[in-house]
């Protein structure tokens, strides 16, 4: 047992020790590829997604050096046809790229080297007859043992990505690196000869050049297309509230936290560390921040790409925006439009992609505080101030101060309105949504289908546990705040509310567009409670 050739089961009993969601049902599907043309799979998500969790297990069930039947006793592979076919049946190669990139800087070495230095050295001390003294070539020194000891690797790279994020502007090393990986998979026989399968995962998709893949024989999962493999993203809504049930804590808002992204197979995945943490600081709040991503998060939404600043303004505004993912060469560098930035942080986790409609959108509130966040801390003057404004615009709703609500409003649709169309329905929608981005920590926020002439009528309906009252927004043009109490009065929308304890809060407003001279307002609001 090595520490990268066979390193053993003791990863995956470590997780075992606390609270487990069984994803071993993701070994049966690696089970299907083994020694097929389908043997290579790269799987990537975002950080804190679970992956190293799979890497380990994958790691625990093939390698031959240990006996891991019992530790996968009781989960779900050991109900598969396919468990007793490759239980510890391979020599496990097992790769975590950050930590060479950790070790070749403190060592002030080449990490390719490194790593082939480090896999190289333990072959040979476990085969000291197939891997000569002078050997320096990691994808020699696997065909010799293979072809004199007549047994394959299965090959687990954790983090394959993290050198195209952490060297990304490093071509040459980049190629370099990518040649080496093409050396272990580039397929025909000599691939066939020592790979029974494997494994591969990160943040990016593989890296493009032009149109084709680097590493064209591997069949990829990505967020923008996870396929079969969806409810190994991350958690599923079962999974969800089953770990509610056995911690006590409200589904509902750990739905409305940490739910958001949705695939043909699976339409509801949650973030599976923000969950953990949220169970056991029993708390619900963004952990977002203590991904290295994070940190990133301004630089990319504020690039300079026509469109780009709009789309994420509507976004902010609860808007779905479509978005062409095929140009992405998934790296952090060659981005040529604003559907390339969108793309990177649909990988990342920060947006969420609906394959069906070519559509992205922020998925849920924990992200849109990361947002918020970001935006503080760019130079998004305009947007900044609305955002900054939203817990007084609530407050103020509630104490009924209808002169400020006005003020707010029209400030956040001078923002929309920068980037979209002042009079357009979307415009004025993104303004509201904009003007309560806040609200929604404590608000489940409807839009009701457009009804009359009005422009936008909301909902507002407390959380579950929230001692805040309900609220309707009726939005009107060109008429009277009056008007737009009438309206909500006479289609009945308060009673959509019932059911709700405690005070109801009717709000209208109205956007005059042909407001001029000193003293004229184009937003005018009347608060009033039932």
């Amino acid at each position: 047992m090595g520490v990268y050739l066979n390193p053993g089961k003791k990863g995956f009993e470590t997780i075992l020790n606390g609270t487990y969601i069984d994803k071993t049902g993701l070994i049966d599907y690696i089970n299907e590829t083994i020694d097929t043309p389908r043997k290579l799979t790269c799987f990537s998500r975002p950080r804190r997604f679970g992956k190293s969790f799979a890497a380990k297990m994958l790691c625990a069930y093939y390698d031959r050096s240990c006996d891991s039947r019992d530790l996968f006793g009781g989960l779900r592979i050991s109900r598969e046809k396919s468990f007793d076919s490759n239980l510890n049946r391979f020599d496990v190669i097992y790769l975590d790229i950050t930590w060479f990139i950790s070790r070749s800087k403190s060592r002030g070495t080449s990490i390719l080297k490194d790593i082939q230095d480090a896999v190289i050295n333990e072959l040979r001390e476990t085969f000291p007859a197939c891997v000569s003294a002078n050997e320096v070539y990691l994808p020699d020194a696997m065909l010799n043992v293979s072809h004199k000891m007549k047994r394959k690797f299965f090959v687990i790279i954790d983090e394959w990505d993290a050198l195209f994020r952490e060297a990304k502007d490093d071509k040459k090393l980049q190629k370099e690196y990518v040649q080496l990986l093409r050396g272990l998979f580039k397929g025909g026989t000599v691939t066939d000869e020592m790979i029974a399968g494997a494994y591969m995962t990160g943040i990016l998709p593989i890296k493009k050049y032009g149109t084709q893949s680097a590493l064209t024989d591997f069949r990829e999962f990505t967020m923008t297309r996870p396929a079969k493999l969806a409810e190994y993203v991350g958690f599923t809504e079962p999974e969800v509230r089953m770990l509610c049930t056995k911690y006590h804590m409200d589904f509902e808002n750990m739905r409305t936290w940490y739910d958001g992204y949705s695939f043909s197979r699976i339409q509801h995945v949650y973030s599976p560390n923000s969950v953990m943490n949220a169970l056991q600081d029993e708390e619900f709040q963004n952990y977002w921040t203590e991904s290295e991503t994070y940190e990133s998060l301004t630089d990319y939404i504020t690039q300079d790409y026509d469109g780009l600043k709009k789309a994420i303004v509507q976004m902010l505004g609860g808007q779905h925006i479509p978005v062409d993912i095929s140009t992405f060469q998934n790296d952090l560098t060659s981005f040529k439009s604003k559907d390339d930035v969108i793309t990177l942080l649909i990988h990342l986790g920060y947006l969420a992609y609906d394959d069906a409609q070519k559509e992205v959108y922020i998925p849920n509130l924990e992200v849109a505080d990361a947002f918020r966040s970001a935006v503080k801390g760019s130079k998004w003057t305009e947007v900044n101030k609305s955002l900054s404004l939203s817990d007084k615009l609530l407050k103020a709703t509630i104490n009924g101060d209808a002169e400020m609500v006005a003020e707010a409003l029209e400030l956040a649709h001078e923002t929309c309105a920068s980037h979209l169309e002042y009079n357009d329905e979307n415009s004025l929608s993104c303004a509201i949504q904009l003007a309560y981005y806040t609200a929604r920590n404590n608000y489940e926020i409807f839009r009701e289908l457009p009804t009359g002439k009005g422009f936008a009528d909301y909902a507002f309906i407390p959380r579950k546990g929230v001692e805040l009252p309900a609220m309707v927004i009726e939005l009107k043009y060109n008429k009277s705040a009056d008007s737009a109490i009438k309206q909500i009065h006479d289609n009945h929308y308060e009673g959509k509310l019932k059911g709700i304890r405690g005070k109801v809060l009717l709000v209208g407003i109205n956007y005059d567009k042909e407001a001029k001279g000193e003293g004229r307002k184009r937003h005018t609001c009347i608060i009033e409670e039932i």
